[in-house]
């Protein structure tokens, strides 16, 4: 029942987690499509403005090497051209590279952006790009005009160039690589239907695939950005609820501590006031049913008498079972250890035991190993594993049956004590559920043999504290065995003699 219920609770829990997070998500989900509802280019808001950023951040970092192949691409057009046209094309040029480097710094240094003011810089700066475009496309004007084939292949090489570096720094803003490329294209059309020679249709035909190569190439960085963008969102939204979890998990960890410690206060205060009038209980009813100040007028009432006794013994034994695995859960059971003979223990179990197999018919055999040294552990501890595994298998044990306990060195070096008894056995199924608190399995149930479902977790409790095993087998029909293994750094291996020097003959 109490298997059942815990089995209950847990489903309840996950199911209100479950149903948390669904809410969470469906939460985060409706935000999500609220953003992009709200935005212009189909993304979240906090997208939108960080590839805006990014764009920005480009553009500053890139200032100096502009300026620098702008002076480069100046003085190797002075071949060409009049040195007072280069210049105030030069002049042009970065005059409208300082303007998208005024517009970059502005915007990294606003505070925040709503979604008003993010459009205006989109805008701005596609603007921006479309003047820096159109002084290029300026140059490739002045330079068409110049009947030279080497002209023809710096035109080439710089139409390539800027188309690049259009491309490469504004990709993270589609508007304003299509506006830094539209001046060019415009301008090497112009010149190619007023030229009408095979050379220019050619050179057009070059520069126009190598702006719809660099317009592809846009585009794959900016699903990069993007797809960076989300996989970093994710990895913040996996953050948050990680630390999320974690806060949970250190208030479920408090309240556990608290409720734990509530636990203790409750049994040591209840154990205290149930055993003192327990004990009054056990005390009248056994001067009563040895009929101490006299026989009883009815033989019903010395019956009443051993049945109040019984079930006060019964009611005290559960007492400190409970009290007994409340310590081993707690951490609070102290071990008073000491050198004991593991064969002494099991004839003395074995022995106060008997008077109980004997009733119902059962015969307790014991295969003891007598050399067996000593080993290093609490005597009380083992007493009280041997008995309740004792007490188990004569309890489940029909009329007649036999009880094997066997003693001996394990192959690693240790001693183990096995119980073996012919009952009816345990489904595989219902061992996890008989070695956990107030577990009963179905056999207990049917025959409604008194039991609290204790005996076998205190029994695993004390052995885990002496560093041993516990180990459970069992079929129906075919009895059960109950193994407890005590590892070889217990075993009090015998010193060697101490040999003493003869003295000389003096």
């Amino acid at each position: 029942m109490a298997d059942g219920a815990g089995h209950n609770e847990r489903r309840e829990a996950e199911s209100v987690a479950g149903d948390v997070k669904h809410r969470r998500r469906v939460a985060q989900d409706v935000r999500a499509a609220r953003e992009k509802l709200t935005s212009s280019t189909g993304l979240e808001r906090a997208f939108e403005t960080e590839l805006v950023r990014l764009f920005a951040q480009y553009r500053v970092g890139a200032a100096i090497p502009l300026y620098v192949l702008a002076a480069a691409i100046a003085g190797a057009a002075t071949t060409w051209l009049p040195i007072v046209t280069v210049a105030v094309w030069a002049a042009l040029t970065l005059l409208a590279m300082t303007i998208m480097v005024v517009l970059a710094r502005n915007f990294l240094r606003a505070s925040e952006d709503d979604a008003r003011t993010l459009g205006v810089w989109r805008r701005l700066f596609a603007m921006g790009e479309m003047l820096h475009g159109a002084a290029w496309a300026y140059l490739l004007q002045l330079l068409a005009q110049v009947p030279s084939e080497d002209m023809r292949i710096f035109v080439l090489f710089c139409s390539v160039m800027i188309t690049a570096v259009v491309a490469t720094l504004s990709a993270t803003v589609p508007a304003a690589v299509y506006a830094g490329l539209a001046p060019i294209l415009v301008v090497v059309g112009l010149a190619t239907v007023t030229s009408g020679a095979s050379q220019a249709l050619m050179l057009a035909m070059m520069i126009a695939s190598a702006q719809v190569f660099f317009v592809l190439l846009a585009r794959h960085l900016y699903g990069s950005a993007v797809a960076t963008l989300l996989s970093r969102a994710e990895k913040d939204a996996l953050f948050v609820e990680l630390e999320q979890a974690k806060a949970n998990s250190d208030e479920a960890r408090r309240r556990a501590e608290e409720a734990n410690l509530a636990k203790s206060r409750f049994l040591a205060t209840m154990s205290h006031e149930l055993r003192t009038p327990l004990n009054a209980i056990l005390g009248f009813s056994e001067v009563m049913k040895g009929e101490v100040f006299g026989p009883h007028a009815s033989d019903s009432y010395r019956e009443y008498s051993a049945d109040i006794h019984a079930s006060g013994q019964h009611l005290l034994n559960l007492i400190n079972e409970i009290l007994d695995l409340s310590r081993i859960e707690a951490g609070r059971y102290e071990l008073n250890e000491e050198a004991i003979a593991l064969a002494h223990v099991i004839d003395d179990c074995a022995h106060m035991m008997n008077l109980r197999a004997k009733a119902k018919g059962q015969v307790i055999r014991t295969h003891v190993d007598e050399s067996l040294p000593r080993i290093w552990a609490d005597e009380r501890a083992i007493r009280q594993v041997v008995l309740n595994i004792l007490s188990n298998a004569i309890k489940f044990t029909p009329q007649g049956g036999e009880i094997t306990i066997k003693v001996g060195w394990t192959s690693s070096g240790g001693q183990y004590v096995a119980v073996k008894d012919t009952g009816p056995g345990i489904p595989e199924e219902e061992i996890p559920v008989v070695m956990s608190s107030f577990g009963r399995g179905t056999w207990a149930i049917k025959t409604a043999e008194q039991g609290s479902g204790l005996g076998l977790p205190i029994v695993k409790g004390l052995v885990d504290l002496h560093g041993g095993g516990f180990q459970l087998r069992s079929k129906p029909r075919e009895g059960t065995e109950v193994i407890v293994t005590l590892p070889a750094n217990r075993v009090m291996n015998a010193l060697p003699p101490v040999a003493q020097e003869k003295k000389s003959a003096a």
